[in-house]
């Protein structure tokens, strides 16, 4: 019994030792900036989203012709007709040049709700896939020649401070959390998360509850009151590590506010974004990660 008792407290001593490590390593946040950037403006990233079609039962057209339901640069006139039925989508003509996985697309052939790079329908410059939002069926396209994506420059940012790298109390909730978040389509949707972090900024207590949580990461969409002049005026996001015992016990978070950075929706009209609950709108301004995006 006394073996297992040291053992636990071994067990515990480590885990402190560990999260107290990983607060000791300055993070490099000239790196981390770069990286952002670059995945920003490749080809197929966010700046490069050109249209969000919503897929109405029956025929919806694409293609560069003025009578398209949906009408694309870079595109041959007619490039493809989805029918969307009874929340099935099919091809129901395309153009020769649309590939998917580098084979012509067939004709009554069902297209997936994904996200993935590997299940996008392809032609020239452009990529395009069906996406579900709220139930419902939209097309995204996205174009390596975007103009948003020619004219991408230089992102924002706080300097770095380290006053905005706190840490938080993770407390699990007896109940699950029932987290109600609005999108900017204006689609209400509900999660259930275990708990909440609670923490001090500038001596102000302030808490955020996770969008999504697991033993290994927690993320957060959030609003401070930076939004009223320099941040996105729907929030910004943050990921950070799982609390430091797991997610059913109380411990310990590290919330390293100069790693916030912005939601799709601050580079493109057609990005699907959640917006900060009610619960993540803190009351105090944390000057501190990435800017509004100036176009």
């Amino acid at each position: 019994m006394l073996f297992r008792s040291l053992t636990l407290a071994a067990l515990v001593v480590n885990s402190t030792l560990s999260f107290a490590d990983s607060l000791a390593v300055k993070p490099d946040y000239t790196s981390q900036r770069a990286d952002r950037a670059r995945k920003l403006s490749r080809p197929f990233g966010w700046m490069s989203l050109v249209a969000l079609q919503p897929l109405q039962p029956g025929i919806t057209s694409v293609g560069s012709a003025a009578e398209n339901s949906l009408v694309l640069a870079h595109s041959p006139a007619h490039l493809l007709q989805l029918e969307e039925k009874n929340g099935t989508v099919s091809v129901h003509a395309a153009d020769t040049s649309l590939k998917f996985h580098g084979e012509s697309v067939k004709i009554g052939a069902q297209v997936s709700a994904a996200e993935d790079d590997a299940s996008a329908l392809a032609s020239g410059t452009l990529r395009l896939w069906v996406i579900d939002r709220g139930g419902r069926r939209y097309l995204r396209v996205k174009d390596s020649e975007a103009p948003a994506l020619k004219s991408f420059h230089p992102l924002r940012w706080y300097a770095p401070d380290p006053r905005y790298r706190v840490v938080a109390h993770w407390i699990p909730d007896a109940t699950p959390h029932k987290l109600r978040t609005v999108n900017r389509l204006g689609q209400i949707s509900e999660s259930s998360v275990p708990g909440h972090v609670e923490f001090e900024i500038n001596g102000v207590k302030q808490s955020l509850v996770p969008l999504e949580a697991s033993s290994d990461s927690l993320w957060f969409v959030f609003r401070d009151q930076t939004y009223l002049t320099d941040t996105d005026q729907g929030g910004r996001f943050l990921k950070v590590n799982g609390p430091s015992n797991g997610l059913a016990r109380s411990g310990e978070v590290e919330l390293d506010f100069n790693e916030a950075i912005n939601p799709p929706c601050a580079y493109s009209p057609y990005a699907t974004c959640p917006l900060a609950s009610k619960e993540n709108r803190l009351t105090v301004a944390i000057p501190a990660g990435e800017k509004r995006y100036d176009p």
